[in-house]
């Protein structure tokens, strides 16, 4: 059984189903007027052009046989049926018999001494009570179920329940909860539907307040969205209803117990060994970096790991809506945003953030993400002397990032022209790094862009780096390479002040 639900090797019911053509075999045709006269007077192209579908018409993409490109749009089409099948196995008969279990143990524990003992503690306390009810309800466990049995109860009471079999996962990234029913989690790159259920709407919502209360914020029908994090940095977003019809949900971006280097990205063919080399000397030469991308793409990942860059000796603030950067520096001090009291007063904002930043004496300033006016206070830092500030933001391209930080200024109340705004952009960043997830999963840096300054009322941008798509292999992923452009960056005056003049010059040409 797939993921998906889905039997491996089984048979697709046809009906309803359109057959594609397939192109493998000759078939007869019945002479017609038409085909005796002139060829091409079918309602369907001639089968010889569908045998050797690949034409040398000079692009870069392979051409692809129509019957595989109908067959992966009729799989498409049953796949969302069969993606909603019930998921049977192990895991969901441990937590069925764990709903009969808990409320009679919940008779016999005081849950006050529960919450001061640790897991291994309380499981130990849990093991003969546990024993005592599976013999009241007649329920034989052999004993790897039991220990099963203990860990979800345990979970259940100390942890987050059924989440915390997903987030001890190492494989899992990603953890979609869409309702009581039914929760997603991304594995490699791919989605999948996980064998977990909540007992109901309230069970669900009581660990979305447990979660959101750890760290000061609060979620409910008042303020029903809510930013939090998790004990080992997880980012959790939590939407509950009325905005939620199917419930409450909770998104959580987990991130990895090792932290991912840039070499790790070049091994895993994120990049090439030059766009590493080059990415390297950014971070240690205090370039200001704008890392763009789209959500789930890696911005946070390459911003952490370009932060391995910075010199142990400068001092660095980041500042967030919820903490998720883990930088690896000595002296690093991370800074949080505070959302409004239930009055609407107290709201502490990530402008506010970086203007009290500024008079504590920062040497680099790092933003997790910019969605708004705070791109302002942003681009003064970097013109105030804290050369090597970092940000990230979401974007399709790099020539569309800039767009994007001219439009977040002018959604601030200071009246500046748009030609000031981008003559500051200009001045201030010094390089786009674009990273995009394909559709197979991989997370790749496409581009390495240059802002070199204005022409006229337009932002000059330079390309020094791009990844170009090929085709598509046998097993699905994504080909392509990397290219330089083999252009003289116009950053190489800052490398040559830290003394990365010569690795600067060579990874770009």
């Amino acid at each position: 059984m797939s993921a998906f639900g889905r039997k491996d090797g089984g048979q697709k019911p046809s009906f309803g189903v359109a057959r594609p053509m397939k192109g493998g075999g000759k078939a007869e045709k019945v002479a017609t007027p038409v085909d005796e006269e002139t060829e091409g007077g079918e309602q369907f192209p001639p089968l010889d052009a569908l045998d050797n579908p690949a034409v040398d018409d000079g692009s870069l993409a392979p051409a692809v046989p129509q019957g595989d490109a109908m067959s992966k749009l009729n799989d498409r089409a049953n796949a969302v049926a069969e993606a909603l099948a019930e998921v049977e196995g192990f895991e969901a008969s441990v937590h069925k018999i764990k709903e009969q279990v808990l409320p009679r143990l919940l008779e016999r524990v005081d849950p006050e001494a529960a919450s001061t003992l640790t897991k291994d503690e309380l499981a130990e306390e849990f093991r003969p009570i546990i024993s005592e009810v599976l013999a009241e309800l007649k329920i034989t466990l052999n004993r790897r179920e039991q220990f099963a049995l203990e860990k979800v109860l345990v979970d259940e009471l100390l942890g987050l329940g059924p989440l915390e079999e997903l987030l001890s996962d190492p494989d899992i990234n990603d953890i979609m909860v869409n309702g009581p029913e039914q929760t997603y989690i991304e594995r490699k790159g791919k989605l999948e539907v996980a064998q977990i259920k909540f007992r109901d709407e309230d069970h669900l919502l009581q660990i979305a307040q447990r979660i959101c209360n750890s760290v000061g914020r609060r979620v409910d029908q008042t303020t029903p969205l809510a930013d939090a994090r998790l004990a080992d940095g997880s980012r959790v977003n939590v939407i509950v209803p009325p905005l939620s019809l199917r419930g409450t949900a909770i998104s959580i971006r987990k991130f990895s117990d090792n932290p991912i280097t840039i070499d790790m990205m070049k091994d895993f063919g994120s990049m090439s060994e030059k766009m590493a080399t080059f990415l390297k000397v950014a971070g240690a030469s205090r370039f200001n970096v704008v890392i763009s991308g789209g959500t789930g793409s890696g911005k946070t990942t390459m911003l952490n790991a370009m932060s391995k860059m910075i010199d142990p000796g400068e001092r660095v603030l980041t500042i967030e809506d919820a903490a998720e950067l883990r930088l690896q520096q000595p002296h690093w001090l991370p800074l949080e945003t505070r959302p409004a009291n239930l009055e609407g007063k107290g709201e502490i904002s990530i402008g506010d953030l970086v203007k009290n930043a500024l008079r504590m004496r920062p040497d680099r300033i790092i933003l997790g993400e910019i969605r708004g006016a705070e791109c302002f206070d942003l681009l003064a830092a970097m013109n105030t002397g804290h050369d090597g500030s970092m940000c990230t933001l979401h974007s399709n391209s790099p020539r569309e990032c800039l767009g994007r930080m001219e439009n977040m200024v002018m959604m601030g109340d200071i009246k500046i022209p748009k030609e000031a705004i981008s003559r500051q952009i200009a001045d201030s960043v010094d390089l786009i790094v674009q990273v995009k997830r394909l559709r197979d999963g991989s997370r790749r840096t496409t581009n390495i862009t240059e802002v070199i300054g204005m022409e006229g009322d337009v932002i000059v941008t330079q390309e020094l780096f791009k990844f170009e798509y090929t085709g598509e292999g046998d097993d699905g992923k994504i080909q392509g390479e990397y290219r330089s452009m083999g252009l003289r960056p116009y950053t190489l005056d800052k490398a040559k002040a830290y003394g990365f003049e010569q690795p600067c010059l060579e990874s770009c040409l």
